[in-house]
């Protein structure tokens, strides 16, 4: 074997070279070296043959995330052959895989995962052993974040857990995503140290997800029936684990996709119990889905009845006053000093301050017990320093015949409107934030027509499933115009597939028997036959949906200065208003400025209170912690709405630097689609009687706009017609 040479990345053929596979073979792109004393490899005409490897040579196999193209596969196989000792690298775009004969002489297996990595993707070890992975993904949904200090807080807290690699919190999309070795600490006690924190957490997945599906069975009325049911799955061959959730008649099932899959899961349940016994996929991220539609019609209630309370404070304090008649009234004494206005101010802004701005309260008592403060411990300090001491100016007035009372209950009431307000815009926003994961996800149809064979391999029968179902080696028909529902490759039939979601390139590519075919992409004309080989979380669009995940939850080089910061930045902020509050009091007290900057219904105190609560009430949306993931966040998810899919905040501040950028003009720039932008008749015919033609052939040729006028040629032949174009832009 020649050092350098690369393995085939698929030893499919166009022509003929096709063969059936087994349930538990391999997908063929990527080649299998045997565990002894000789490996596959390949020779400058294609054929396999058999070569020697030496005893000091060792095979390692990596699961590499982040791949989404054969450029992809061909930086992590480059970046792998520059290291010393490294007899040959084989990278597997399609499965995730990279294999890697080496010299443990010279490097070892941790210097070419680090390798992998440097170039930009994650590589996880696979022992050759056990086939488990080492290191596992758990991504998390963080309820109760406010700012940049609480997911400080709960990152510092993942890190200080035994067993935790990595882990990042992002503040913009609520969610954790932690690295962890499965041997050490388990997702139940990375759940449990989120809530000893003070916080909410919610499963969204596990590093054994990738063989891992979520059903939810109907029909059950007892827990005796969800241990029948559960006892009826393990006895299933391929079943490694399930798992039962009593209160959402939800089964978690872990298993091998090359012996069984979610099909037979739902068979072997309604079968069960005189087929009393309905089970569905449960909807991909639906407690994550409700709680956010919760959260956001918590905070819309809330603004609502705070609005209720605070616009009758409003106009008390500054509208009512300037009306004659109404202000005479509002000054009305009530006991002693107490007049009728300062009594309505007081019993409407109690409730916005109590009831309603009951979280903030909350929130900072849980951040206060763990010795952090976030922006909620500034809005509780502002708005109860206002409202408290407007309290004590009421009972004072309420007992003295001379004091004159000056509230700012109005300042307490508006300031928690204004930021229910706020967070209600913020929550909106977040829940817009999955949109591109979403209409990524929505490329993959949702219904396929799996086909059924016989012994003798010949075609007994098809029938339209949902495109959940699909598992390892079912043969999926694809009619014209449909999309392909899964990765795969061609056994029977011909056509042309836009595979444009994947490259970017408008133009059909041509598919023969064995040709490879990704989920997502269009089939324009010809029927194929199509068997599966990655479903799930292991195609090639999933691949791009957990990137552009990833890329959201990626932290910029600046927003980590700012975390850095921020520890500091509540802290800082409370300091300043009491030094702004002390300043101006004994800046008053020893005449420190003329007497004429007091104004007539407040003393020295009350204005150096009211300095010194402006200065904690602005820091309070902190938009040093919220400005950089938000910026990221919607940055990488407009982006790859567009298909340009971003890697994190890193690549978008290094953006400003770029002073040169070459596109791929077809499906990046246009869509490289001809339409027509204008028409001229060469002979005298009714312009509608000519449209009619072209309608009536577009309904035949609905692909292409020049494909149906050439047609509407054909079917008369007295027209002649002059059409322009353009590319759509």
């Amino acid at each position: 074997m020649a050092a350098g040479k690369a393995f085939p990345t698929s030893s499919l053929r166009a022509e003929g070279s096709y063969r059936k596979l087994s349930p538990t073979s391999r997908y063929p792109s990527m080649p299998r070296y045997p565990r002894g004393a000789s490996a596959v490899a390949s020779t400058d005409s294609g054929n396999d043959v058999e070569a020697p490897i030496m005893e000091d040579r060792r095979i390692a196999m990596f699961s590499v995330f982040g791949m989404t193209c054969s450029a992809c596969a061909g930086s992590v196989e480059k970046a792998i052959k520059r290291l010393p000792g490294i007899h040959n690298a084989a990278v597997d775009v399609l499965n995730n895989h990279a294999q890697v004969i080496f010299h443990p002489k010279f490097v070892f297996e941790d210097q070419i995962r680090e390798t992998i990595e440097d170039a930009g993707f994650e590589a996880v070890l696979i022992q050759e052993d056990s086939k488990e992975l080492s290191i596992l993904t758990c991504r998390l949904h963080i309820k109760g974040m406010t700012c940049t200090s609480c997911s400080t807080t709960v990152e510092s807290a993942f890190k200080s857990v035994l067993g935790v690699q990595k882990a990042v919190v992002a503040l913009a999309t609520e969610e954790a995503e932690i690295h962890y070795d499965p041997k050490l600490v388990s997702t139940e006690q990375l759940m449990k140290e989120v809530n000893d924190t003070g916080f909410e957490a919610i499963l969204i997945s596990t590093g054994a997800d990738r063989s891992k599906v979520h059903l939810k069975i109907e029909g059950v009325r007892s827990e005796r029936s969800m241990r029948i049911i559960e006892s009826s799955l393990q006895a299933l061959h391929g079943i490694e684990e399930v798992d039962i959730d009593l209160v959402l008649n939800k089964f978690s099932v872990s298993y091998k996709p090359d012996q069984t899959g979610p099909r037979n899961f739902i068979e072997v349940i309604q079968s069960i119990g005189s087929r009393r016994f309905a089970a569905t996929i449960y909807p991909e991220g639906g407690g994550r889905e409700a709680h956010k539609r919760e959260e956001i019609r918590q905070y819309h209630h809330s603004f609502l009845w705070s609005l209720v309370f605070t616009i009758p404070v409003f106009l008390t304090s500054m509208v009512f006053m300037y009306i004659p008649g109404i202000n005479h009234v509002l000054d009305t004494k009530v006991i002693n000093m107490l007049t009728i206005g300062v009594l309505i101010r007081w019993l409407l802004s109690t409730p916005v301050q109590f009831l309603i701005g009951h979280r903030f309260y909350s929130s900072s008592y849980k951040a206060l017990r763990h010795g952090s403060a976030n922006m909620d411990v500034l809005i509780a300090l502002g708005t109860n320093a206002a409202y408290f001491y407007s309290l004590y100016s009421v009972l004072r007035a309420s007992v003295s015949p001379n004091f004159e009372s000056t509230d700012f209950f109005e300042t307490s009431s508006m300031l928690i409107s204004f930021i229910l307000l706020g967070k209600y815009l913020e929550v909106l926003a977040k829940g817009k934030t999955s949109e591109a994961i979403t209409n990524l996800m929505n490329l993959a149809p949702e219904t396929a027509i799996l086909l059924t064979l016989d012994e003798c391999g010949n075609l007994s029968g098809e029938s339209e499933i949902d495109s959940r179902l699909i598992q390892k080696n079912d043969v999926i028909k694809v009619i014209p115009g449909a999309k392909v529902a899964c990765d795969g490759f061609v056994i029977w039939g011909q056509s042309h597939v836009n595979e444009s979601m994947i490259t970017g390139e408008a133009r059909p590519v041509g598919k023969r028997k064995g040709s490879s075919v990704i989920g997502g992409t269009v089939n324009e004309n010809g029927v194929l036959h199509v068997q599966a080989t990655n479903v799930g979380s292991e195609s090639a669009l999933a691949q791009i949906v957990r990137l552009v995940e990833s890329a959201q939850m990626a932290k910029a080089p600046v927003q980590k200065f700012a975390d850095r910061i921020s520890k500091y930045f509540v802290p800082f902020v409370i300091i300043l208003s009491l030094s702004t509050w002390l300043v101006w009091f004994l800046a008053g007290k020893y005449d420190g400025y003329p007497k004429s900057w007091i104004p007539s219904s407040m003393d020295s105190f009350q204005l150096a209170l009211q300095f010194g609560i402006s200065v904690m009430v602005i820091a309070c949306p902190c938009a040093l912690g919220l400005a950089t993931p938000t910026a990221v966040m919607v940055g990488t998810g407009v982006g790859a709405s567009q298909g340009v899919l971003i890697k994190g905040g890193q690549a978008l501040e290094s953006s400003h630097k770029v002073n040169c950028i070459v596109f791929d003009k077809t499906g990046t720039l246009t869509t490289g689609k001809p339409i027509v932008v204008a028409t001229r008749l060469l002979k005298n015919m009714v312009l509608r009687e000519f449209y009619e033609y072209v309608a009536s052939a577009e309904v035949l040729m609905p692909e292409s706009p020049a494909a149906a006028i050439t047609l509407a040629e054909n079917h008369t032949s007295r027209l002649r017609l002059r059409f322009f174009s353009r590319q759509s832009h």
